[in-house]
């Protein structure tokens, strides 16, 4: 009998409130289960609480009550120094603007996870970031500043830097919000093809119904509440 592996990412009851007289929820009881090799989409109208969800994923912020769970790790209990640890092992983020450092290369940008860990860097470190470089087809351009890249460019070297430590989950907000319609397909394809061939887990909050009709699955959050999750009809190899 084949064992179902567990999931990547389990969220029970997740609740949070902002304010300490008039409270706003912000997310109401949320549940989700993401699971190895998923490419989810996670859509809904501005203020549905997609940002506020990703965040606590990702352990930027703490809910109010629920729990979550990654990588079999019950998060609730964790401190800082916990928390941080378990994000650098598991998570890797993919922004809509892509926080690059201007006045490092592509290269280095793509080396600053590891490179911050060990405080200094090494040829294994880099050749790992060369790799990840060609694999974005930015093999021409890793000695570029970012400054000097183009938007989709950039993006792709933001997609490289997430994947440069092996991450479980990729957490992307709004990845293509930023790029024109052909930079927009060329990084979800990249976004596609690592899921594919590395196994890692994606969960991308985008309002572009384009991207989010060639994922596995769609959750529609609105008002803080998950309205829907549901697979997608299979996409073409």
């Amino acid at each position: 009998m084949v064992e179902t592996p567990p999931p990547v990412l389990l969220v029970e009851g997740v609740v949070k409130e902002y304010g300490e007289v008039a409270k706003t929820r912000a997310l109401d009881g949320v549940a989700v289960t993401v699971g190895p090799g998923e490419l989810t989409a996670l859509v809904g109208p501005s203020g549905s609480g997609k940002s506020t969800l990703l965040n606590i994923i990702g352990l930027l912020d703490r809910p109010t009550s629920g729990r979550v769970v990654l990588g079999g790790t019950e998060t609730t209990g964790l401190d800082e120094r916990g928390l941080t640890a378990l994000r650098a092992r598991m998570l890797g983020f993919v922004f809509q603007f892509h926080h690059l450092l201007p006045a490092f290369t592509a290269l280095e940008n793509v080396m600053l996870p590891a490179w911050g860990d060990l405080g200094r860097p090494n040829a294994k470190m880099r050749a790992a970031a060369e790799e990840l470089l060609r694999a974005v087809g930015l093999e021409d351009r890793m000695h570029y500043r970012s400054s000097n890249l183009s938007g989709g460019q950039q993006q792709r070297v933001a997609i490289a830097r997430a994947l440069a430590h092996r991450p479980a989950l990729v957490l992307a907000d709004e990845p293509t919000g930023n790029l024109d319609t052909a930079s927009s397909a060329e990084v979800f394809a990249l976004m596609r093809r690592f899921n594919r061939e590395l196994g890692t887990t994606f969960l991308i909050v985008t309002h572009d119904s384009r991207i989010a009709g060639q994922c596995d699955r769609i959750i529609e959050l609105v008002d803080g509440r998950v309205r829907s999750d549901r697979v997608v009809t299979a996409q073409p190899s």
